[in-house]
C-alpha cells in the first residue's frame, strides 16, 4: 500500500514539474512578466464580476514615453466613474505588511501622467479615480487571495487610501 502511495505521489510531482516547465519555458518572456500578465487577467476577472466594464488593458496613451502604462482602464457603472487600475502581483500574502507600498513614487508618477494623457486624448470630462488590485498567487499555484483597494490617492509623496 505504501509503495502505491509513493508511486502516485511521484507521478503527481512529475506532472507538476512538467506543467511548471511548460509555463516557465513556453515563452521567452521573463517569469516576472508571465506572473504579471497572469495577475492582470485575474484582476480583470475580479473587476468584471464586480460589474466593471473593461475599456482597455496595458494602455500607453503617451506615445512619447512607453513606460507610462495603465494596467487596466475600466468604467465603474455604479459610481459612473472611469477607474485607472494598477495591478500588483505577489507570490505570497503577508498579513502584517501592505504590499501597496510596492507602488512607489516613480510608478505613481508614471501612472498619473498616463492617466492625464488618456483623459486628454479621450476628452473625458467626468469623474475618475485610481484603484489598486493586489493579486496573491502564481500561475503555477493558482490564486490564493485578491484585494481591490478603491480610491487610492496617487499623490506625489505617497499612496494614501
Amino acid at each position: 500500500m505504501a509503495g502505491e502511495d509513493v508511486r502516485r505521489a511521484l507521478e503527481f510531482l512529475a506532472r507538476c514539474a512538467k506543467r511548471l516547465g511548460e509555463v516557465l519555458f513556453a515563452s521567452s518572456k521573463p517569469v516576472a512578466a508571465i506572473h504579471g500578465e497572469w495577475g492582470e487577467r485575474e484582476a480583470e476577472k475580479l473587476l468584471r464580476r464586480q460589474g466593471y466594464v473593461i475599456l482597455e488593458r496595458n494602455a500607453r496613451p503617451d506615445r512619447r514615453d512607453r513606460r507610462r502604462e495603465i494596467d487596466i482602464i475600466a468604467r465603474d457603472p455604479a459610481a459612473d466613474e472611469i477607474v485607472f487600475v494598477e495591478v500588483k502581483q505577489h507570490s505570497v500574502y503577508n498579513e502584517f505588511d501592505s504590499e501597496i507600498r510596492s507602488v512607489d513614487a516613480h510608478k505613481r508618477s508614471l501612472v498619473r501622467m498616463a492617466a492625464m494623457a488618456w483623459l486628454k486624448e479621450k476628452r473625458h470630462r467626468g469623474t475618475w479615480r485610481f484603484d489598486v488590485v493586489e493579486v496573491y498567487g502564481t500561475p503555477e499555484r493558482g490564486l490564493s487571495r485578491i484585494e481591490h483597494i478603491k480610491r487610492v490617492r496617487f499623490s506625489k509623496r505617497r499612496a494614501d487610501f
